[in-house]
Order: structure tokens, then sequence, then C-alpha cells
């Protein structure tokens, strides 16, 4: 007999404005839900988004890089360690895991985990980058780490920005960009898209930034004078009333 999940997902009806939730379970541990029109996902906060471990590890990142280190225990280098194609699958499919993860929790403002997850894709294409000889396998996901990069730097920055050291978010940010702008060049419609929407995005965030420090009241300051070489007149006493009510 199967389990009907109808009681379920009566008990939590599908709102794409109010669809994420961290709940505890049994053992007392947290786990993040998504509530999807036809059905809940479940992803594990910590570890592993699937709560498995390969090899008995937290990650097959992790069991490739004890694989690297044991290579060149043995033979002194890493020359002729090579990924194979198998390999390359696994890390592609355990990537995606904590895509979908950093995405989620982004949207939650959970940027300490935000900046764990790409992190861990960070180190896969490190991985890729220096083992893997064959281009298609590399580039399965090496033709999306600007975006990577984008939202590492974006995590990186806001918690910096909510402990008001804004020069740390602004070097975040520009050498984000300078790093997405020296990616080796990948013959990819998404790698040239990503490439330029990601430095598109942090330039605007690095912008935003910037207007921030300067102010309201600065910002206005300048508006004003501008209306007043224009014999803008109407619109320099509309804001000169504004900054009456911000002083």
């Amino acid at each position: 007999m199967g389990i009907d999940l109808t009681e379920m997902l009566r008990s939590w009806p599908y709102d794409p404005e109010q669809n994420l939730r961290i709940v505890s379970v049994e053992d007392g541990r947290q786990v993040l839900q998504v509530r999807l029109p036809l059905g809940i996902e479940q992803y594990e906060l910590d570890g592993r988004p699937d709560g498995k471990r390969p090899y008995d590890k937290e990650s097959f990142v992790e069991e490739l890089q004890d694989r690297v280190a044991a290579h060149v225990a043995h033979y002194g280098s890493d020359a002729e360690f090579d990924l194979g194609h198998q390999e390359c699958v696994e890390l592609h499919s355990e990537g995606m895991l904590f895509y979908y993860r950093y995405l989620l929790l982004f949207q939650l403002n959970d940027f300490e985990r935000v900046t764990r997850d790409t992190d861990h894709n960070l180190h896969l294409c490190r991985l890729l980058e220096k083992y893997c000889s064959n281009e298609e396998d590399r580039n399965a996901v090496l033709q999306f780490k600007p975006y990577i990069v984008r939202m590492n730097a974006m995590a990186r920055a806001m918690i910096s920005i909510q402990n008001e050291v804004r020069d740390v978010a602004r070097k975040v940010l520009a050498n984000a960009i300078e790093e997405i702008e020296s990616l080796e060049e990948i013959e990819s419609p998404a790698f040239q898209f990503e490439r330029i929407r990601s430095v598109n995005y942090l330039q605007s965030a690095l912008q935003q930034i910037d207007e921030e420090a300067v102010g309201p009241t600065q910002e206005l300051e300048k508006e004003l004078q501008r209306a007043v070489d224009e014999e803008n007149y109407e619109r320099a006493a509309e804001i000169r009333d504004r900054l009456r009510g911000i002083q």
C-alpha cells in the first residue's frame, strides 16, 4: 500500500510568497523545507543537502581532496592525477544539490551558509580545473563559475554590510568583478551570459553601496544645485522641501 500525502500537503497550502520554512524534526536537527505546487522538498541545513555521506565523507569534494592527498603521498606530486568521467558526473550532481540549497538560503538571508555552500562549489571548480582533462566534463560545471563567484561575493559582502564594514564589502565585490573578468574563456553561451550578467550585477551592488555611503541629504543637495543651475526653480523648491523634511 502507498502512503497518501494529501493531509501533509493540506496542512501547508502552497503559497509562492511563503514557500520556505525551517523546522525541527524528531531527532532535534533542523531542516529546510520548500513547498512546491505539487509537493514538498526537504534539505539538510548542514553537510550534503540530501543527507548522504559519499565514501563516509562530508561530501564527494572532500573524498576527492583526500584522493589527491593520497596520490601525492604515494607519487610525490599530483602531476598524474586525473578525474575520470564518472567522478566528474558525481561532482556535477553534488554541485547541483549545493546550488539548489544556496539559492534558497540566500532568500532566507542565511549568508553564512550561502558562503559555505558557494565555497564548496568553488572548491569543486578548482578540482575540475586542475585534474579534469576532458573539456566537456570540465565545462559542464565551469561554464557557471561566474555565477558561483558572484553569489559567493554577494553573501560575503552582505555579511560585511550587516557588520557595518562597508569598505570590506566594497573590496569583496571589486575583487569578484576582477576575478570574473579574468576567467579563462569558455566557448559556451551560458558562460558568456553569466559572466556579463554577474559583472553587471556586482557593479550595480557596488554603486548601491556608494550611494548609501553618500546618504540621501548629500544626494539631494547635489540635485538642488543642478536645479538652480538649470533655473528649474519649481524643482529646486520641491527639493528644498524634501531636505527640510529629512533635517
